[in-house]
């Protein structure tokens, strides 16, 4: 397989902006609040009044967005179903150990403990489209969902599928969110929080396709040279080279010290090249760049870059997006290079 025969075919999200609207590309909500939980759609087109009692909202958000982007593909089902997930259905979780901790072991409910581990979710969406293919889930903190997509990219690649749903999709409660703030996981300086739920249909057909996914690399704790020679590498791979790039989409965030790496690090790999960002209108989480690839495909389907997905105001260019460059770092020790060409 070639790389340029990987297409994305759909692209649906629920998040702290309209749910699977992309309202936000021209008006967009903004948020001054530290952490901010999801607007969700009305579920009851999804999943029936009596199943819908006993899911939690991540599983409900998985199962909206999987539905939606297995409908605007035009496909009714997949080969693969992949999901990537920081921390899984968080809330069950703490329904679990709250009972637990005021009853002690007497008459807890076992739906909150089948619903709290991280596969749930792949298995749901699986159920409930009646899929019986390739089922997996990455719960890798901040590259949960690039590697949800690695493992979508190279099951293309050795011909083993046509067709994959991959998936990111974490929840954040308050509790939740205290505990990451007091640990400096997130939260930190200007940074905001949210939520995400982002389904991706990838297919080989070019037909209907919103954008083509020419490359992908994931790298633990590489160097500079090695950074800059994977770009280099997967550009040749592409058939593309530096100058072909319109846009680098980046994980900026508020948070001042992963910031300063991203600033850093992109002048050095990119030059000059106009930089966006995602996270101020969408928020952090552990899966947050599922919606910078979400974001990155809407731009090219679009076919232009709205002016508030800037980092400086001063680099807006109004042109026709043909190449966006994402860029995706976590922790200082993992990164990955997506690839999205018109």
């Amino acid at each position: 397989m070639k790389n340029k025969d990987l297409y994305v075919l759909s692209a649906k999200q629920i998040s702290i902006q309209q749910p699977l609207d992309e309202m936000w590309m021209k008006e967009p909500v903004f948020y001054t609040e530290p952490f901010v939980r999801s607007i969700d759609p009305s579920f009851k087109d999804y999943v029936s009044p009596i199943e819908a009692r006993r899911m939690g909202k991540i599983l409900k958000r998985a199962l909206a967005t999987s539905k939606e982007a297995l409908k605007a593909s035009g496909l009714e089902t997949v080969d693969a179903i992949i999901t990537g997930t920081g921390y899984g259905c968080i809330e069950n979780t703490e329904f679990f150990l709250d009972a637990l901790s005021n009853e002690g072991e007497q008459l807890l409910k076992p739906t909150y403990f089948m619903q709290s581990t991280h596969n749930t979710i792949s298995s749901l969406v699986a159920i409930q489209t009646k899929n019986h293919g390739y089922n997996a889930t990455y719960a890798h903190k901040g590259i949960s969902f690039d590697s949800a997509l690695q493992d979508a990219w190279m099951q293309f690649r050795l011909g083993k599928i046509n067709s994959a749903l991959v998936g990111g999709h974490d929840e954040m409660t308050p509790t939740f969110y205290n505990i990451l703030k007091k640990g400096g996981v997130m939260g930190q300086d200007e940074e905001m929080c949210g939520e995400a739920a982002v389904s991706v249909v990838l297919g080989k057909q070019s037909e209907g396709a919103l954008c083509r996914l020419t490359g992908f690399k994931m790298l633990h704790q590489p160097s500079m040279n090695t950074l800059m020679d994977s770009v280099t590498t997967m550009l040749q791979s592409a058939e593309k080279s530096l100058a072909d790039i319109d846009f680098v989409m980046t994980g900026i965030s508020g948070n001042h010290t992963s910031d300063e790496a991203y600033f850093s690090e992109t002048r050095t790999l990119f030059g000059d090249k106009p930089l966006l960002k995602y996270k101020h209108l969408f928020g952090e989480s552990f899966t947050a760049s599922g919606l910078g690839f979400y974001a990155g495909v809407q731009c090219l389907k679009a076919g232009f870059v709205p002016a508030h997905l800037f980092v400086h105001q001063t680099e807006i260019v109004e042109k026709q997006p043909h190449c966006v460059l994402l860029y995706n770092h976590s922790d200082g020790k993992n990164c990955s290079l997506t690839l999205l060409e018109a």
